[in-house]
């Protein structure tokens, strides 16, 4: 398991920070009228904020 965490390290990261800018987001920009798909709803810009961050964040992996 621990080599899981060490290959996919830049990975995970880039996860951890797209959910908490997703979040941040959906907090202080959001949408107010509800009808975006994404940001008016915490759980959404919260799961794209991840899945945007690990893929930019995979691109700077270096494979052997």
């Amino acid at each position: 398991m621990k080599l899981f965490f060490q290959k996919h390290l830049i990975t995970l990261a880039g996860i951890s920070l797209g959910l908490i800018t997703g979040y941040l987001y959906w907090h202080f920009i959001g949408c107010n009228s509800g009808t975006c798909a994404i940001t008016s709803n915490p759980r959404n810009s919260t799961l794209y904020g991840g899945m945007m961050g690990g893929l930019v964040f995979s691109l700077f992996k270096k494979e052997k």
